[in-house]
């Protein structure tokens, strides 16, 4: 008769037997214990450990947003691991899966706390899930840590993604507080003192009015009214298209030029007779099959190898097998074949194809290491194939080498001189300064604005992802050096954008809304 009766119980109640059996590994058919009204919905040990799993819950959160609004330097991540480690791996990839899969646990933990406190039941979690929530936590406070250690820019990439995010993730935690109205006044309607329901309560209006009233210290360039945006931002060819083909190579400057861009930024190097190549990394590990036909000097610095010993080696190969870029996709069979057959490309051939389609150009220098003949002739090289082997159009040159500009102005009038960090307009404007290339994470609407004035444009780098190109697009860059041509030229106007008029709408129903969909639930 009473298994009868526990049965009967279980079969009345599959939802919470179902809760509990994930929640607490019990799934055997027994009659749940409820929480009595005035006591606590577990015992203390539970009671301890809830706080953790919130815990656990927030930070992982927060790491996954972070991590995930990071992808536009996944590609800088990966190399400096490559740098470290040897080998190229998507490092970057593997952990946002990690992260993903983490926050996805923990959350399903915590919907099934939330569901069980609803239903009056107690709380017990059991000890496997116990330690993945410990796990979780100490995986997504220590990468948290490293990241604001070893990648303290990324700060910065957070920051700027809230300008454009924000009012999304404001419906978001508001549409969360909608969501823990029901246990929250489940549990103080069942509260037998009114201190207790005061401390539920309390907390819970307090974080809801925060949230109801946070718009109004909210900024956003891409919130701004019809009319006022500026032009689009010119793109230019980060290393030619990485993604769609082997960096620094002829293949990837033509696939910009095929796909609309406006300029090819390219690094160059000087080789041990006088031959300035473009080259990005100190060493030829990455980007070429040295290993295969130089075995003994993998390490040794690209700028000591001759000409002729640079033009034997592949320079596409590693493209196909290494995939360098999270979401490449595949590349065409003719696309194959070309990248597996491009080699290093000389500067005077990037200068002579960027002249032939009209195309802005420019390139990072790097000095010879010591000891190498060409270590104090290396700029007057540079600006021989520049002035007298390619004869490029000097208007197209962006000067970026600040060490000898006074020389440069006086030999080649005619580039435009850009400098590679902010200073005062006096002094850009004495030094005849056009252009300021500055790293992405330097964006100000404002600064912008106070160069534009002065005739200053200014160029961000490097630019990958939709939502940071729009956020340039609406502080008005002049133009974006970026991987990702192909996807950029699409758009045909900035994600996100809205007017101060139709934000204030959506800011207020979803105000009312939730309001009102938390007061029937109290009411309830």
């Amino acid at each position: 008769v009473v298994r009868r009766r526990l049965l009967q119980r279980y079969e009345h109640q599959p939802f919470i037997s179902c809760l509990a059996g994930f929640y607490s590994c019990r799934w055997r058919r027994y009659q749940r214990e409820r929480t009595e009204p005035g006591k606590c919905c577990c015992n203390m040990r539970e009671c301890m450990f809830f706080p953790l799993l919130v815990a656990a819950f927030c930070f992982s959160l927060v790491f996954l947003y972070t991590w995930g609004e990071g992808k536009n330097d996944y590609n800088g991540f990966d190399w400096y691991n490559y740098g470290s480690l040897g080998f190229w791996f998507l490092w970057s990839l593997v952990i946002l899966i990690v992260a993903a899969v983490l926050f996805a646990y923990i959350s399903f933990l915590l919907v099934l706390a939330m569901c069980l406190l609803a239903e009056g039941q107690q709380l017990y979690l059991h000890w496997s899930h116990k330690i993945g929530t410990f796990l979780v936590l100490l995986f997504s406070i220590s990468s948290l840590f490293a990241l604001s250690i070893l990648w303290r820019d990324h700060r910065k990439t957070v920051r700027l993604s809230f300008q454009v995010t924000a009012p999304y993730l404001h419906i978001g935690a508001i549409a969360i507080m909608v969501l823990l109205a029901w246990p929250v006044a489940l549990h103080a309607i069942r509260a037998d003192k009114k201190v207790t329901q005061v401390i539920i309560v309390g907390p819970y209006l307090a974080i809801l009015l925060f949230l109801f009233l946070i718009p109004l210290g909210m900024y956003s360039p891409c919130i701004r009214e019809m009319g006022t945006l500026g032009p689009k931002p010119a793109l230019i060819g980060h290393r030619g298209a990485p993604m769609l083909a082997p960096e620094n190579t002829e293949m990837s400057f033509l696939k910009t030029i095929e796909h609309g861009g406006d300029g090819l930024e390219t690094d160059v190097a000087i080789s041990y007779d006088g031959v300035p190549f473009l080259m990005h990394d100190d060493t030829l590990r990455r980007t070429t099959n040295i290993q295969e036909v130089y075995p003994n000097d993998t390490d040794k610095a690209a700028s000591f190898f001759s000409w002729d010993a640079l033009q034997k080696l592949n320079a596409g190969t590693w493209f196909l097998k290494n995939k360098p870029f999270v979401g490449m996709g595949s590349l065409s069979k003719a696309d194959q074949n070309q990248a597996m057959n491009q080699s290093i490309c000389t500067l005077s051939s990037f200068l002579r194809l960027a002249d032939s389609h009209n195309k802005l150009v420019i390139f990072d220098l790097y000095r010879p290491p010591e000891k190498h003949p060409y270590r104090n002739l290396w700029i007057r090289q540079i600006l021989d194939v520049i002035l007298k082997e390619s004869k490029i159009k000097r208007h197209l040159v962006l000067w970026l080498h600040n060490g000898v500009r006074s020389f440069v102005q006086s030999v080649a009038p005619g580039f435009q001189h850009t400098m590679g960090r902010k200073a005062p307009i006096e002094d850009l404007l004495k030094h005849n300064i056009v252009k300021l290339n500055l790293v992405y994470t330097d964006m100000s609407s404002e600064d912008i604005r106070k160069y534009a004035e002065a005739n200053i444009t200014t160029n961000f780098y490097v630019v990958n992802e939709p939502w940071l190109y729009s956020l340039a697009w609406c502080s008005g860059a002049h133009s974006v050096t970026t991987n990702a041509v192909h996807l950029l030229k699409d758009l045909s106007q900035p994600l996100f954008l809205m007017t101060p008029q139709q934000y204030n709408i959506m800011w207020i129903l979803t105000d009312l809304t939730s309001a009102f969909l938390i007061s029937l639930i109290f009411a309830l």
